[in-house]
């Protein structure tokens, strides 16, 4: 029998935004040539404390904080870089056109390869390519399809981890969600 454990009664931190993303690089000077001229991020001050080699990007309301880490290669036992996969950790960027993300792509030689999402008639047209030390970028049209409060879809409790009961109108991640605030509401003492 599947157990629900409560993982906390302490209320989520006190979270504002996502402020940056911290990558490891083997030449600061080639990442943030690719992160300026193909995402289209400024290069802005990096505090002078640091004893080590990197770079601090922005734009888009996020930044990109690079570090240099040369040895990272005697960790890398695959020649081949790794293999353009959509369900890999990436990083995420809506864009107005995918059509010209993907022309833009093709002229500057970068591999690339494409996803559809769709729900409910609403399509999101995604493209994942790589960034010099093999990081995922995606650049999407993700705001096709809408952000629902999970109040606006229907809920059914699984009954097992095995034997789910199928989402009517919100996806898989949405039904866990609304699972769990309904065991936290369970949950809560008068």
């Amino acid at each position: 029998m599947l157990e629900i454990e409560e993982v906390s009664n302490y209320e989520a931190l006190p979270l504002l935004s996502l402020n940056h993303v911290s990558l490891l690089c083997r030449s600061v000077l080639d990442s943030m040539r690719f992160y300026e001229e193909i995402l289209g991020f400024v290069l802005i001050k990096r505090p002078s404390s640091f004893k080590f080699n990197g770079a601090w990007l922005y734009n888009y309301g996020i930044g990109i904080h690079l570090i240099e880490n040369p040895p990272i290669d005697d960790f890398d036992t695959i020649v081949e870089p790794r293999p353009i996969n959509p369900k890999d950790n990436h990083i995420s960027f809506q864009c107005r056109d995918v059509g010209l993300v993907k022309r833009r792509l093709e002229d500057m030689g970068m591999k690339y390869v494409t996803a559809v999402v769709e729900d409910e008639g609403n399509r999101v047209d995604q493209v994942f390519f790589h960034d010099p030390d093999g990081y995922m970028i995606e650049l999407c049209n993700c705001e096709n399809i809408p952000i629902l409060p999970l109040s606006s879809c229907s809920f059914k409790p699984r009954l097992s981890s095995f034997n789910r009961a199928a989402p009517t109108k919100c996806g898989f991640m949405e039904n866990m969600m609304m699972e769990s605030l309904s065991m936290d509401i369970l949950n809560i003492s008068f």
